[in-house]
């Protein structure tokens, strides 16, 4: 059994039939509560190590003013409450992205011969989905925790709203995304945590030395994984 398999629970592994294999594909979950810092590292982490950057997020965003969009009003009304979209509609526009990233980076040379790097930003944000991805989609590798206090994050996330034009970034939608993240994401961050599967970084400095944390966690991780 490989050293991922080893720390998966019995139950996933009797299931375990993924669409893309953790061997070939990588994936890192990018977790932490609204305004810890997850795209900005992002953006920096697929400049300097060729990952793909996917955002539920913005996947959601994308998908909410899509032309003829099944799902954009139901999307639009989860994200201006605070609350998780549906895990079905999240999962498969994951899957649809990293299926069409496979094909348009191909040749790069992290990319070669199936191979992938995936970042999954603001994704799992609760147990089920959690679970539901690992076994059905790809087994996630890691887990890098952006460790962050909510009063930085209020602050930051009211100074990107001047200028983001989304809906969400209002103290009412913050407070609601605070709530959730404490009773549905920590767990999943400390699910993977007894898997030995987190990074956790403290977010709360300034971006260059977060990065410098940051690529100091994933250097090792890729080199093991090569």
């Amino acid at each position: 059994m490989s050293p991922d398999n080893e720390k998966v629970p019995r139950k996933i592994q009797a299931i375990l039939q993924t669409i893309f294999d953790h061997k070939s594909v990588v994936v890192v979950y990018v977790l932490g509560g609204p305004g810890a810092g997850k795209g900005t590292q992002c953006t920096r982490l697929v400049k300097g190590f060729d990952f793909v950057h996917l955002s539920a997020g913005d996947l959601l965003r994308a998908e909410q003013n899509r032309s003829n969009s099944e799902y954009g009003e139901m999307i639009r009304t989860y994200i201006r409450e605070g609350t998780i979209v549906p895990m079905e509609v999240t999962i498969k526009l994951l899957e649809n992205a990293m299926t069409a990233a496979l094909e348009t980076k191909k040749g790069s040379p992290a990319w070669s011969n199936g191979s992938g790097r995936f970042l999954i930003d603001g994704f799992p944000r609760k147990m089920d989905q959690a679970l539901k991805f690992d076994e059905s989609v790809c087994l996630a590798s890691l887990t890098l925790y952006y460790d962050c206090d909510e009063e930085t994050m209020l602050s930051r996330l009211l100074e990107r709203g001047k200028t983001s034009g989304r809906e969400d970034d209002n103290v009412e939608s913050i407070k609601k995304r605070f709530v959730v993240y404490k009773e549905q994401t920590k767990p999943v961050i400390e699910y993977y945590e007894k898997l030995g599967k987190v990074a956790k970084i403290d977010s709360t400095s300034d971006v260059d030395e977060v990065y410098k944390k940051t690529a100091e966690a994933i250097t090792p991780f890729l080199e093991k994984k090569k």
